[in-house]
């Protein structure tokens, strides 16, 4: 059932390297939501940064072959990574992490940009998801020494979907969490649903116009993220490097696609999808009907391709329609389940996310 009309609350803040955005159906909710998402955020980050000398992970990636006895958030995020490569069939694989330090990424992202010296290592391939020993039981993880595992293709958006699920829980509110373009909602949405726009000239920050053409989508419930090769790239002497690795290769996935964006019924499940999509190219359109996802795949020269029950585009000024998403594999066999959110348009050109239940999206949410 859609909230009554109170209000909506909004509050954007610089998160885990990117920018968060939180939305509340309810005003009133909004501060203890915010406190809320922030106590998630700050955990997260303690136990899933690369970068911290003090997180979790730091202590995994340098524990040189020895088991490393870890919290229970860690050993979630961990069993969701591992999940998200076995389902991939190894696109998306957590031992990246070694392969974007040669390529550069060795710090937080805008540090990186920093560097545009000349790289002197050759690229390294993915040592591969299974070399990760994983107990959760024992909440306990081995990695072989020199192994770095990197979270970011799928931490981010597991803090969507919890923040998002315990708000609503919580606060009894409707919600959107959106972290960089990792967006989850729960709870009982404004009328009509959340409108969330789909664009891919906003930096990784948040900042930057939007193209006024763009398309929107009205989510209700579940996950959209978009991924891309465009947002999260830089450049080292004449080459230009993005995030998404192939871990046969160690080097950027060379896509025909610049951006995909997919509905699914978490944001871990929305995000793993369009990462691997990234990865996979053209087999990636076929792949996502047949998961039944919903999902808008653009190309470098801005032809849209969309798949599952992604809505069309409307003319501009119409009402969006909606659409229902055919099933999708359960649980027991992938990260998606039965239920994907429903899904709605306007007009478009993707690669951004953000989210507004009232006026057009002007702040880029990207993968």
């Amino acid at each position: 059932m859609p909230a009554s009309s109170a209000a909506v609350g909004r509050r954007s803040s610089p998160a885990l390297g990117t920018y968060a955005t939180l939305l509340t159906a309810n005003l009133a909710a909004l501060e203890p939501a915010q406190a809320f998402l922030g106590a998630e955020l700050r955990a997260v980050d303690a136990a899933c940064s690369r970068f911290r000398t003090d997180s979790e992970l730091w202590r995994v990636n340098h524990a040189g072959g020895r088991p490393v006895r870890i919290g229970p958030l860690l050993a979630e995020a961990l069993s969701v990574a591992l999940t998200a490569a076995l389902v991939t069939d190894g696109d998306v694989d957590l031992t990246c992490g070694g392969s974007l330090v040669r390529l550069g990424y060795d710090r937080d992202f805008p540090r990186v940009r920093e560097n545009t010296s000349t790289l002197r290592q050759p690229a390294t391939p993915a040592p591969g998801w299974r070399s990760v020993e994983l107990d959760p039981a024992l909440r306990q993880v081995r990695v072989p020494a020199g192994v770095v595992l990197d979270l970011g293709a799928t931490a981010k958006a597991l803090a969507a979907d919890r923040a998002a699920v315990g708000i609503a829980a919580a606060l009894g509110c409707g919600v959107l969490v959106n972290l960089g373009g990792d967006i989850r909602v729960a709870g009982d949405p404004p009328a009509g649903g959340w409108k969330v726009g789909i664009a891919d000239d906003v930096d990784f920050d948040g900042s930057g116009a939007m193209d006024p053409d763009s398309q929107a989508v009205m989510i209700r419930d579940g996950g959209l993220a978009t991924s891309g090769t465009a947002v999260r790239s830089w450049q080292r002497g004449a080459a230009r490097f993005h995030h998404i690795i192939v871990p046969a290769t160690g080097l950027p996935a060379q896509s025909c696609w610049r951006a995909v964006t997919v509905a699914a019924a978490t944001c871990v499940d929305a995000n793993t999808a369009s990462t691997a999509a990234i990865v996979r190219g053209e087999r990636a359109a076929a792949w996502l009907a047949g998961l039944g996802l919903p999902s808008r795949l653009v190309r470098h020269e801005g032809e849209v391709v969309t798949v599952a029950g992604w809505p069309p585009a409307t003319a501009s000024g119409g009402p969006p329609p909606s659409a229902s998403p055919g099933p999708a594999t359960p649980r027991s066999a992938g990260p998606y389940p039965a239920t994907p959110p429903s899904a709605s348009s306007d007009p478009a050109t993707p690669r951004s996310a953000n989210p507004d239940p009232a006026t057009p999206p002007h702040e880029g949410a990207y993968v």
